[in-house]
């Protein structure tokens, strides 16, 4: 599979504090990735500099192209789009209206198509298109800002952190949809604090460590490795509980 997004050698710093060194990693077409480590690990700091929220030292390129010098609405026009882990809808828009704001860039008749896909993919919103956003549960609110970035028609879906704070039943189909956008030709990089059910869904995953990948391999060799199991999965390589 040919390399849809390449990051090489990243270096994200804030001020003099060096939070992510020396990171590469790759996504392909039609695949999912996952990084999984802990609070504070640059997960989130590596998607933001992705993104282009934060400066990044190092070599970002996108469908064969340079993002790093591109500003963020340009990136976002390339096909790339970031759920940011706090969501960051508009509270007192209707669900409709937050998610006509992820197509903003696009031709209206591809817009017309998004909202088909977002509503075949998410049947509740379109239950719920005239209510306001902040009014949704939570897991209705995760949905509608997955909703929002699949509106602008991206080839890379980043997602943060998507299961933060949800029920296991919602945790359950958020991860279903993750695995049909797979199917239908977009690809994710998936941050998630939730190790097993990220490895269970990723082809391939990173582990990050202390701004560090110390570990990246096949998803279920990962799972499979008794460091990882031991320090993110609960239980030890044998099936017995970590202690």
């Amino acid at each position: 599979m040919s390399a849809l997004l390449t990051v090489s050698d990243a270096h994200i710093a804030y001020g003099k504090v060096e939070a992510v060194r020396s990171v590469s990693l790759e996504v392909a077409d039609n695949e999912i990735v996952t990084i999984i480590g802990a609070n504070g690990a640059g997960k989130t700091t590596l998607l933001n500099a992705i993104m282009g929220i934060l400066p990044l030292k190092g070599r970002v390129a996108f469908a064969g192209a340079d993002m790093v010098q591109l500003e963020i609405e340009d990136r976002v026009a390339a096909g790339l789009s970031l759920v940011p882990e706090h969501r960051e809808l508009f509270a007192t828009m209707s669900v409709e209206d937050n998610l006509q704001l992820g197509a903003f860039r696009i031709a209206r008749a591809v817009a017309a198509q998004s909202f088909e896909q977002v509503y075949t993919l998410f049947p509740r919103l379109k239950e719920r298109r005239r209510q306001l956003a902040g009014t949704l549960s939570g897991g209705e609110q995760q949905m509608l800002a997955m909703g929002r970035a699949l509106m602008g028609a991206p080839k890379l879906l980043m997602l943060d952190e998507p299961s933060l704070g949800l029920a296991p039943i919602i945790v359950a189909d958020i991860f279903r949809i993750v695995g049909e956008l797979r199917s239908a030709g977009v690809s994710v990089l998936l941050v998630e604090q939730n190790a097993q059910a990220a490895l269970q869904i990723a082809d391939r995953a990173y582990v990050m460590e202390l701004g560090e990948f110390v570990l990246d391999g096949a998803a279920k060799d990962i799972a499979s490795n008794a460091r990882v199991a031991a320090s993110y999965l609960g239980f030890t390589h044998e099936g017995e509980s970590a202690i």
